[in-house]
């Protein structure tokens, strides 16, 4: 859902403000259009002001005439996904583990440390990640 393309419409005006004679296509004004509805659920626009926006938007050429039009709104980031589930690294050293465990003759199940001490160090480090990452919201 968050590398939807919802949400990567949100980045398109970051992008083509650089060069606002260049010329857009039908699918970067629909891009700007999603923005443009999106401040109007918001609450930022008036139905009049989503009107008349939307017609400038579909009569727009350049990337210019696009960015006079969501000048005034705020251009919103792309939601991060939030982490979950079990990493694969981990799953990938267990399952390792539990191979060379089989193939040595099965007896303790020595495995078990190394893959404790492995899921602790994951989910503190990952812990650790989570505190210090920025929300997107």
């Amino acid at each position: 859902m968050c590398g939807s393309r919802r949400y990567r419409d949100y980045e398109y005006i970051a992008e083509r403000r650089e060069d606002p004679d260049l010329r857009v296509s039908d699918e970067d004004r629909e891009q700007v259009a999603v923005l443009i509805r999106k401040s109007a659920e918001d609450g930022r626009l008036s139905v009049e002001e989503l009107s008349e926006r939307l017609d400038g938007v579909y009569a727009a050429r350049t990337s210019g005439d696009l960015a006079e039009l969501t000048r005034d709104l705020p251009a919103e980031r792309p939601r991060r996904r939030a982490s979950g589930g079990i990493p694969t690294t981990f799953v990938w050293i267990s399952i390792l583990l539990i191979a060379i465990w089989a193939a040595t003759g099965a007896g303790y199940f020595w495995p078990l440390w190394p893959m404790l001490w492995f899921a602790f160090a994951t989910m503190k480090s990952r812990g650790y990640a989570r505190r210090r990452r920025p929300t997107y919201i």
